[in-house]
């Protein structure tokens, strides 16, 4: 099927959103591109997979975020968790509700500043404790986290030996980096635990499930003008989110 034939099926499509009749939720929210300026934020119903409000965007921004949780309690919704991923400043302005700080993304933020292969024992180590945070309870975590400063804490706070300079930079940024996201997120991470009533994932990856799946079907039909992309888009989440 030709590229103009989608499209001209696509103009003859009139979305109408839905309201989901489920008001007791547990959201999740994220924001997916194709290139560097079509963004797609999403808050999404985190056990009945349902997309529950979403915005065309060109970047992630924390007043998006905001209209969306407004529109949904103007809707009559009640939010009893949230899970981000790591958006500075988010979590603050969600502070209303239990706030989740998305745990693989964590994970990937440490693996980011030590890489897959780091060159000391101190990144090593650290990186390794990021990757077990998921099968590891939230006592048992920070235990090891702040057993680990105490075994490292002289190599992370090293810093490079010049008289020169009144205060010499830290030798190993990059594992203070690691280190700083994790204890900064470190309450977050654990909301989950700390609400067990309210079954909030530790993880975005239901909603990432959800971004791979409209983007494969968008894939399909590539060279799509940026209006049809969005009726594609539309279309195919009213069916199936």
């Amino acid at each position: 099927m030709s590229v103009r034939t989608i499209e001209r099926d696509l103009e003859g499509m009139r979305y109408v959103q839905k309201v989901s009749k489920d008001k007791k939720v547990v959201i999740q929210m994220d924001t997916t591109y194709w290139g560097r300026d079509f963004g797609l934020m999403v808050i999404k119903d985190a056990y009945r997979n349902k997309i529950l409000w979403r915005k065309y965007v060109r970047y992630e921004t924390i007043a998006g975020y905001i209209e969306g949780v407004s529109w949904l309690r103007e809707h009559g919704f009640r939010i009893y968790g949230v899970v981000i991923d790591g958006l500075r400043g988010l979590a603050e302005a969600l502070k209303t509700y239990p706030v989740q700080h998305c745990q693989f993304h964590q994970m990937m933020t440490v693996r980011h500043y030590l890489t897959g292969n780091p060159d000391i024992e101190a990144s090593r180590e650290l990186l390794s404790l990021a990757g077990s945070m998921t099968r590891m309870d939230k006592e048992s975590f920070i235990g090891a986290f702040n057993g680990w400063y105490v075994k490292y804490k002289d190599v992370l706070n090293e810093r490079v030996q010049d008289r020169r300079m009144k205060t010499p930079p830290y030798m190993r940024p990059r594992l203070r980096s690691a280190y700083l996201s994790l204890k900064r997120n470190m309450g977050r991470l654990w909301t989950f635990y700390d609400y067990k009533d309210r079954i909030i994932p530790n993880t975005n990856n239901g909603l990432e499930a959800v971004f791979a799946d409209i983007k494969s079907k968008v894939r399909v039909h590539s060279g799509l003008t940026r209006e049809h992309r969005i009726k594609l888009i539309d279309e195919y989440i009213s069916r199936h989110y």
